[in-house]
């Protein structure tokens, strides 16, 4: 486990580089913002189409092998990125093929990799596991992102393509020493003979797990409403508060510091809930709603921590809920499924709240869209039906302890 964190914090690291050179060279190439933004939705839109599809190879399909070969491929593909750069070939239709092909094997690479990483610890301790996950992503995206300026000033643009093929590499040659516990297949290939195998089984499968439909509807609240803060955020700080890049990065930062923490907290929670990702999400609702009142920006500083923290525990919980509930022939096909659904808002998501920005101002989009998100998970948990008795004396003492764990 060890080792696999590792390799995936140098992975994130070029990931992130290469994101963020990405950007910048497709701005060089047309000058033209719609066109990044284009770039990067033609990276997202397999996730949309073809989630379910990834999910079912994954299940099928031995595990580490899935995850070697899909390393493999995207190494390919950022070195052919690197040497058209390098040369002076790489057009914008080029950069719009690769983009697409990155995205297609994401759709395998994304759930193989993350049950893989299960794997590699017991049952109890998958929590646990998904938390470091957490963590190596954000720091990794931190590193990578800071990193970008300084490798592409030294060594030129395609040398960010080639920091990422690398980092795929040492990922890919991890895998084979890899070792499942105890008692851990490792494999996602064991299946009762009776159960399907296909798209349409995950798709049925999904829908009649309530508590998955329920997670669906909380994340997908929250994600349209608010938690992009890298835009509300940044329109409160340079309207309302009257700040400059400086400030926003000072408010970034403090963002990104919070949901490492958050992410750490998370390895805390044993057995999560949809209860308690509601109360997360509200929780979450009412400090964007607060934030949106800012009259500094020491205070919207201070309120961001409790933010980024609890946006971490949350998709925290969430992914430990998508990666356990499920029984283990079916978990590649409920991460496809959760990736094609939160493909939807994450497209969304920024529509809408540029709109709601326009139309609002910042203050008002952060407002209202917390205020939505608390109201609507109050008002859903107000008119659910309660358990009567011991059993709900039981159900509240269970979610307080998980809160309490938690903080």
């Amino acid at each position: 486990m060890r080792w696999w964190s590792l390799a995936n914090l140098v992975s994130n690291a070029g990931a992130w580089m290469q994101l963020t050179v990405q950007n910048l060279l497709v701005l060089q190439l047309t000058g033209s913002a719609a066109v990044t933004g284009l770039s990067l939705a033609l990276q997202v839109a397999p996730g949309l189409l073809l989630g379910l599809v990834g999910g079912a190879a994954v299940d099928r399909w031995p595990r580490k092998l899935t995850a070697t070969v899909s390393q493999a491929a995207l190494a390919a593909i950022a070195f052919a990125t690197a040497a058209l750069v390098a040369l002076g070939a790489l057009s914008v239709p080029a950069l719009m093929v690769l983009a697409v092909l990155t995205g297609l094997i994401a759709t395998i690479e994304g759930p193989a990799c993350a049950l893989l990483g299960n794997d590699l610890v017991p049952p109890e301790d998958v929590p646990s596991a998904i938390s470091v996950g957490s963590v190596v992503h954000s720091v990794g995206r931190l590193a990578g992102t800071a990193s970008a300026g300084v490798v592409v000033a030294l060594f030129g643009m395609a040398s960010a393509y080639v920091v990422n093929g690398i980092s795929f590499l040492l990922v890919a040659a991890v895998i084979p020493f890899l070792r499942p516990a105890a008692g851990v297949a490792g494999a996602g290939v064991h299946r009762p003979p009776s159960e399907g195998h296909g798209v349409r089984d995950g798709i049925a499968f999904f829908r009649s797990r309530r508590r998955l439909v329920a997670l669906a509807c909380l994340t997908g609240l929250g994600s349209v409403l608010g938690r992009n803060y890298g835009l509300t955020l940044a329109a409160l700080v340079s309207g309302a508060l009257h700040g400059g890049a400086q400030d926003y990065g000072v408010i970034a930062t403090v963002l990104a510091v919070g949901g490492i923490t958050g992410a750490v907290l998370a390895g805390r929670l044993r057995n999560p809930s949809v209860r308690l990702v509601a109360a997360l999400t509200a929780a979450g609702g009412i400090l964007q709603g607060l934030a949106a009142l800012s009259p500094t920006l020491l205070f919207l500083a201070l309120l961001v921590v409790p933010m980024a923290v609890l946006e971490s525990l949350s998709d925290t919980a969430v992914s430990t809920i998508l990666q356990t509930d499920p029984p283990a022939h079916m978990r590649g096909r409920v991460l496809g499924a959760w990736r094609s659904v939160s493909t939807v808002w994450g497209l969304a998501g920024p529509l809408v709240l540029g709109a709601s920005i326009q139309a609002l101002g910042a203050r008002g989009a952060l407002l209202s869209g917390g205020l939505m998100v608390g109201g609507a998970v109050g008002g859903a948990a107000a008119v659910r039906r309660r358990p009567a008795g011991a059993a709900a004396d039981a159900e509240r003492a269970a979610v307080t302890e998980q809160v309490a764990v938690a903080a």
